[in-house]
């Protein structure tokens, strides 16, 4: 990996870049393979080597406020941060980011009360309590999460919820989970305000963790189904108002989308990196692969692909960090840049051969991370829908879309 200065960039986000990026290259890449063999004695010792050397560095937790012993360092940055730290996939735990906690701490941080924090927050941010997100349901299209059914129903001091649950993030591992609710049913209410989130502990009675839900063919993953039958939480459990829970919800998935696409545009560094370079080391038919005119386009077209992706998810980045609606450009590159990292990863598959469909290095993995990302945080299909209407509303106005210039 190699990490230049930007010369449009501040020093400190370069600094943070440099320094992040040095872990990432020298001290995490070259592990990986022992980073996987859980419950060994070494890779125990190897996980808390490289837990210090992060929080020594100063790149602890980018995403908290440094009152909750982050960096602090704001949207824009951690952005910038993210693009480094996806070379790898063990980097986001290794530096504090790991969702749902991660998410779950920013909507504590900004909605829950100073008890809440207190309960939950404090606990979560030191690693003795881990935390679920639970909103879709698999009766329910997940594209509109206004048509969520599961139900809490006000009975004196407490709410009781009753629903099914699916692909709800590290539910086996929770101590508690945020569930999206319904919480109003009255025809005269906006349907954005039916929805409030409610922290309910997943040792509640009527709380039923069902299963693990296969992914790509892993049973054992970080997504499970559960069924909450008239579980019992107090009042105080709901997060912000009554009614915000769609709003809390739109919060955590506007800034996801960025960070996941300047993920995406990590991964595709680091699949170009890896068939690049093969491509200069393999012999086949009487010569290199660089000398092949197939892929001597593969390698053009991946880096058009980065690019033009890079520059997209970069100007939604500043859009929003300035405080500007940015819904068009969200959904934009929500689009196009898993798309893009499919591509790109499938030419650096195909350099690879039969390793690259092996899980001896992490193009698979990156491959069925692209494809998966054009399903979460929203099917594409919604977004073109949302691209285009936002689009023609402008036009109706008498107006034409102004990209910038």
């Amino acid at each position: 990996m190699q990490i230049s200065p930007i010369p449009t960039l501040d020093n400190e986000t370069n600094q943070i870049r440099a320094m992040t990026a040095e872990i990432v290259a020298n001290h995490i890449i070259p592990n990986e393979h022992q980073l996987t063999r859980f419950g060994e004695p070494e890779t125990t010792k190897l996980w808390a080597e490289l837990f210090n050397r992060v929080k020594k560095s100063g790149l602890w937790a980018p995403h908290l406020p440094e009152e909750y012993g982050g960096m602090g360092i704001g949207f824009l940055k951690l952005a910038y941060m993210n693009e480094i730290l996806a070379w790898s996939p063990f980097s986001n735990p290794i530096f504090g980011i790991m969702a749902p906690n991660s998410g779950n701490q920013k909507i504590l941080i900004k909605y829950g009360t100073p008890e809440q924090k207190k309960r939950w927050l404090e606990p979560l941010i030191a690693g003795t309590m881990q935390s679920c997100f639970a909103m879709t349901e698999p009766d329910q299209p997940g594209s509109d999460p206004r048509s969520i059914q599961t139900k809490a129903v006000r009975d004196g001091d407490e709410w009781v919820i009753s629903g099914h649950k699916w692909m709800a993030s590290n539910a086996k591992r929770a101590d508690f989970a945020i569930v999206m609710c319904r919480t109003e049913d009255a025809s005269d209410v906006d349907v954005n305000g039916r929805m409030t989130q409610i922290i309910v502990p997943t040792d509640s009675p009527g709380f039923n963790y069902v299963r693990s839900v296969p992914i790509w063919g892993h049973a054992n993953g970080h997504h499970g189904e559960i069924i909450l039958d008239g579980v019992r939480v107090p009042l105080e459990n709901a997060l912000g108002e009554q009614g915000s829970g769609h709003q809390a919800a739109q919060d955590r998935l506007g800034a996801g989308r960025v960070y996941h696409c300047m993920n995406c545009v990590g991964q595709m560094w680091r699949a170009f990196d890896m068939m690049v370079k093969r491509s200069m080391e393999r012999e086949v038919h009487g010569g290199l692969l660089e000398t092949k005119q197939f892929i001597q386009g593969f390698i053009a077209e991946s880096y058009i692909d980065i690019q033009s992706a890079r520059l997209m998810t970069i100007r939604c980045a500043e859009i929003m960090e300035q405080g500007l609606d940015a819904r068009t450009d969200i959904s934009a590159i929500k689009i196009a840049v898993p798309a893009a990292m499919h591509r790109v990863v499938d030419r650096a598959i195909q350099v690879h051969g039969a390793l690259g469909v092996s899980s001896e290095i992490p193009l698979e993995g990156m491959y069925r991370g692209a494809r998966t990302l054009r399903l979460a945080d929203g099917p594409d299909e919604v977004h073109k829908i949302l691209i285009a209407k936002n689009v023609l509303k402008v036009y109706r106005n008498g107006e034409s879309w102004d990209f910038g210039l």
